[in-house]
């Protein structure tokens, strides 16, 4: 297919309280983007026919070739069927790919929101060094990616990298996905208010100036997502772990307590010059990755 310098992809990031899309050129340049709120309760149709207006508003000038869009949780083979969202009620096995393709004319590719995040590090962030990377988003889950000699892997039926939902106490609280004491029942925004009563910004604030009983829990945090990331480590062996999602914001206060568990845990030949750091792209990352996923479709 060919195309002008200004053509155009949309890259779409699905979440459970706000949906992120934006428009973005052949190297990444984002020309526009919007953040809409997610209807609740989240039925599939809804959350489509409102995804489906904004992609036509954007895409009024006939400008944009493609969509890429990430959804909070696996995805068919084929990239076309968001299989289940643990944080998304209803959505199992929907066509969201057949649904956005005949409301839009356009083309489109799914694929997990935590596996778009960590296309985008990987093609303009952090990950762009390394071969070999796990990313982490924190935030209302835990999501997670991986990437094995350059390539995101996604396993033989489309939904390896599940990282967040680990076991890390065999007996802790349940999870949505039916395990229990999973990491993202340690690490996610909603554990940190039951355990503090107090959102992640609140106990970032209260770190910056001081606060001892905020640096604490900050430490604590740290400790267990670097139990959690000791596992994950001597599998993967990778280069680099990389933390994004809106908790990263204060990174600075668990790093080394993550740091410190590591090491504890894991054997240094299962760890040599791992590299621990915070995403670059921030909010941008997931709508990026699906970009990129868009402009490879084009580029088919």
């Amino acid at each position: 297919m060919t195309r002008s310098d200004r053509q155009q992809v949309i890259g779409i990031d699905l979440g459970g309280s706000a949906i992120k899309l934006g428009t973005f050129l052949a190297d990444g340049t984002c020309i526009n983007s919007i953040s809409i709120p997610t209807p609740q309760p989240p039925i599939p149709e809804v959350v489509l026919d409102k995804i489906a207006a904004a992609v036509n508003n954007f895409n009024r000038h006939n400008k944009c070739l493609a969509i890429g869009f990430g959804t909070p949780g696996p995805v068919d083979t084929q990239r076309r069927i968001a299989k289940v969202s643990i944080n998304l009620p209803g959505w199992n096995n929907i066509p969201v790919a057949d649904w956005l393709e005949a409301k839009t004319q356009l083309p489109t590719l799914l694929e997990n929101d935590a596996n778009c995040a960590g296309i985008g590090e990987a093609w303009l962030g952090r990950g762009r060094q390394f071969s070999h990377f796990i990313l982490l988003t924190l935030g209302t889950g835990v999501g997670g990616a991986v990437f094995i000699d350059g390539k995101l892997f996604t396993g033989r039926c489309g939904a390896a990298g599940e990282l967040g939902l680990i076991t890390l106490h065999p007996d802790g609280l349940p999870c949505r996905s039916g395990n229990r004491g999973s990491l993202e029942q340690s690490a996610s925004i909603g554990a940190i208010r039951r355990q503090t009563g107090k959102d992640p910004d609140e106990l970032g604030k209260l770190a910056r100036l001081g606060d001892r009983a905020a640096l604490e829990f900050w430490s604590s945090y740290g400790k267990s997502l670097g139990a959690g990331l000791a596992s994950l480590i001597y599998v993967l062996t990778p280069e680099a772990v990389i933390l994004g999602g809106g908790i990263s914001a204060s990174a600075k206060f668990f790093l080394p307590a993550i740091r410190q568990e590591i090491e504890r845990r894991v054997l240094s030949t299962s760890r040599p010059n791992l590299q621990l750091l915070t995403a670059e792209l921030g909010n941008r990352a997931g709508m990026l990755g699906a970009a990129k996923l868009a402009w490879q479709l084009v580029n088919i």
